[in-house]
């Protein structure tokens, strides 16, 4: 019977998606996420189906992120240096990082850490896990993801936000360009809300990798994915650009990414804690962009600008 280390990491849920993009670096055999904000989040929108004990509201909201690596590996004491990097490092609060371990033996890990994955509903998309057997509702639109890649499943603010933007303006005549495209959610989401087009763009191999395979669960037709830096080729244009990247990149990409977005064209900011919303809203207002809207949810921030002389 073969045998593997569950490692459970203790953060905030402000640093759990850090967390498990962390551990996500140093395997493919699964990571999950433990946070009872998720539970009372659900139940303060009125939209869960069952009710949840007050207690919730008072119970520790310590987050657990759990990852799973073969009994053999070496990768655990990589994943502690990377812990004590995060910590020293970080710009928010990530809490104790404090880790412990346990031997499972078997493939029942398989099984446990599917089962933290349920499908997502984000206005009428419907995020699901491919092993689901879902059938979408009149009205919903489906959007399968392999949940055992190292990048979003669409659970967490910033990129439910996008999703929400991306509803709200794709029209079928729109080219989308979808930059650090990850698991390559929001550009295959982006096709299925009728966009005429999507282009994926991304520096990591994997993320190719990743948006390559879900793309062919989903059966995109419109979609192109690219191991590039988008800012390198300006012949590349859209009529939407979604990117949900850190703060600091976003700021960064400000003065260069109009020249790959359509006159009238609309661009699509998330990744942003709260506190740099207006830094970020700043930077593209200096470089000709007009604002249009701002959510937030939680901790996060996300951002509609368009390209001047928009119609």
């Amino acid at each position: 019977m073969n045998k593997f280390w569950e490692l459970t990491v203790s953060t905030t849920h402000e640093g759990s998606e850090l967390v498990s993009d962390l551990l996500w670096q140093r395997t493919d055999l699964g990571v999950a996420i433990s946070d009872i904000q998720d539970v009372i989040d659900l139940e303060r929108s009125g939209k869960a189906w069952d009710y949840a004990d007050e207690s919730i509201y008072k119970a520790d909201k310590t987050v657990l992120v759990k990852a799973f690596f073969p009994f053999d590996s070496q990768d655990i004491g990589l994943v502690e240096r990377d812990l004590a990097s995060l910590k020293q490092n970080a710009v928010i609060n990530v809490g104790s990082l404090e880790t412990t371990k346990r031997q499972i033996d078997g493939d029942l890990w398989r099984e446990q850490w599917k089962e933290h994955f349920k499908p997502i509903h984000i206005g009428k998309v419907v995020i699901v896990p491919e092993w689901i057997d879902y059938v979408a509702k009149e009205g919903e639109i489906k959007v399968l993801l392999d949940s055992n890649m190292a990048f979003g499943t669409g659970e967490h603010e910033t990129t439910s936000m996008c999703v929400e933007f991306l509803d709200k303006y794709v029209k079928k005549s729109n080219v989308v360009i979808d930059v650090g495209c990850g698991s390559g959610i929001l550009g295959i989401t982006a096709e299925k809300l009728g966009a005429k087009q999507v282009i994926m763009t991304d520096i990591d191999e994997c993320a190719v990798t990743a948006t390559t395979h879900n793309m062919a669960l989903n059966g995109t037709k419109n979609g192109v994915v690219m191991l590039k830096n988008l800012l390198d080729d300006n012949t590349v244009k859209g009529d939407i650009i979604v990117v949900n990247i850190m703060a600091e990149v976003l700021i960064a990409f400000a003065p260069y990414i109009g020249a790959n977005l359509k006159d009238g064209g609309k661009i699509i900011l998330s990744g942003i804690l709260t506190d740099r919303l207006e830094k970020v809203k700043d930077a593209y207002l200096k470089h000709g962009f007009t604002f249009v809207e701002d959510k937030i949810k939680g901790e996060w921030s996300a951002l509609v600008m368009s390209k001047v002389n928009a119609l």
